[in-house]
């Protein structure tokens, strides 16, 4: 047997996934891109354990353990809240901007216009982008901090941290925060555009990946410290397995739409009619992990702003009803309890669905998919061009969303489903962060086929 024989044989006998990485590991500039996002993944992890001036990480603990709604902010900030880091907000004031600018290209037609000039529109609208982050983390880092610290009083913790107030001696500690936070996140969206341009994969997705992986292993110490036994472990286990599965295959399916390509090609001095065949993909699951996100952060809102209420209001009837909303709606207090309300997943199944038809048919108005096949002389057989083949289109896309929206909702609800089945409020959004995981390893695994494709391919000439 020749040396390429074996070679190849031995190639065949083992699985597809470990030998792309074999394969990545070989190439030097894919092995180069893989060292370069390890490391800035190693620098994240490195300032998420940077506490802010003026607070005590030590002294978090209790809170933590007995408020699941700072336990749901935890998981987004891959632990760093728990540390009062920097980086407690993440990128998540970066993705909330991009998501606005999706949403408000459509009503103003000068960003409409930056969309169709290529790479220098696209370049433009990431700065604007960048522009309105940076007020969205000052936004979001002040309500951060005040749930944070009323979450700390109603735990007894005193001494944790300071009282973010912009009066008296407070002002100072809370500005310097501020700015701290929105520095960390700049910081981290730059780590995250250091690997798109360097590395492999989408760096703000390989940001919240290494985030939301770091505080796996926490997850999994109070799981195995918990009262469950043996065979809840791993029922739970199989739980987590087939969620995974459903997860990939809800990921990856498609509905492919039939093209047409009508094309003339001159030849020997004659004009011949040539037609290709090819089709548009259309994900069952468009939105990605947006609605999720959406829901959460909109469900949210009302509870911390009753919260703030409940701490600063001295009248009767403002107290009853943000002491209603935090019953109705609160992600759960205490240590014991049975975590979430059946109110809030209810709300978060139905604004889950309600996100994926909007942020799904936004981004579809946005691709403009039948006006550019008419121009590129493209047809769906039996449909005719233009207005026909958008509303077609349209029709097929509702249809299929309907499944990846139900999707998205019943991964929301799985966690309080699980609570209640295995009584362990530590689990909450593990689904949602689960979703997140396994959507960027795929995508990080089809950009590294691809630059394996591109190495491999010989052309034609050799």
């Amino acid at each position: 047997m020749s040396l390429a024989a074996s070679r190849q044989q031995q190639t065949s006998s083992r699985p597809r996934l470990l030998q792309a990485v074999l394969d990545a590991v070989a190439q030097p500039d894919i092995r180069k891109k893989l060292l370069f996002t390890a490391m800035i993944l190693v620098i994240f992890r490195f300032i998420a354990h940077i506490p802010l001036p003026g607070v005590d990480p030590n002294a978090l603990q209790d809170a933590f353990e007995q408020n699941n709604l700072l336990g749901l902010f935890d998981l987004f900030s891959g632990g760093a809240l728990r540390q009062a880091s920097i980086a407690s907000l993440g990128v998540y004031p970066y993705i909330t901007a991009s998501i606005i600018m999706q949403l408000i290209t459509p009503l103003f037609p000068q960003l409409q216009a930056l969309s169709q000039e290529g790479e220098q529109g696209r370049n433009r609208r990431e700065l604007y982008q960048h522009w309105l982050t940076v007020p969205l983390c000052f936004v979001q880092g002040y309500a951060q901090m005040v749930i944070l610290n009323q979450s700390l009083e109603s735990a007894g913790v005193t001494g944790a941290m300071f009282n973010p107030s912009f009066t008296g001696d407070d002002a100072l500690p809370t500005i310097t925060a501020l700015f701290a936070l929105t520095a960390g996140t700049m910081f981290l969206v730059w780590l995250g555009e250091l690997i798109t341009e360097n590395g492999i994969g989408n760096g703000i997705s390989i940001i919240i990946f290494g985030g939301i992986v770091a505080g796996m292993p926490g997850l999994l110490n109070t799981l195995f410290q918990s009262t469950l036994g043996p065979p809840s472990i791993a029922l739970l286990a199989v739980i987590s397995v087939a969620l995974v599965f459903a997860i990939v295959f809800m990921q990856e399916a498609v509905r492919k739409i039939p093209v047409q390509y009508a094309k003339s090609v001159f030849r020997a001095g004659k004009m011949y009619r040539q037609s290709g065949q090819s089709h548009i993909p259309l994900r069952v699951n468009s939105a990605g992990m947006i609605p999720l996100i959406f829901a959460f952060s909109i469900v949210i809102l009302p509870v911390t702003i009753a919260q703030f209420v409940l701490d600063s209001s001295s009248t009767p009837w403002v107290q009853d009803v943000a002491r209603w909303i935090v019953k109705i709606l609160g992600p759960g207090t205490g240590s014991g309890g049975s975590g979430a309300s059946p109110g809030f997943y209810v709300l978060i199944f139905g604004l889950v669905v309600v996100f994926s038809f909007f942020y799904t048919l936004v981004v579809f108005q946005q691709q403009n998919l039948a006006e550019n096949l008419q121009k590129q002389g493209g047809f769906v057989p039996g449909i005719r061009p233009g207005r026909p083949t958008g509303e077609y289109i349209m029709r097929v896309l509702v249809r299929i969303t309907w499944a990846g929206a139900i999707f998205l909702g019943i991964v929301a609800v799985i966690p309080y489903l699980v609570t209640n089945w295995f009584n362990i409020t530590a689990l909450t959004v593990s689904s949602t962060g689960m979703l997140i995981v396994v959507g960027v390893v795929l995508d990080t695994m089809k950009q590294l086929e691809a630059q394996l494709l591109m190495r491999n391919y010989e052309g034609f000439i050799r």
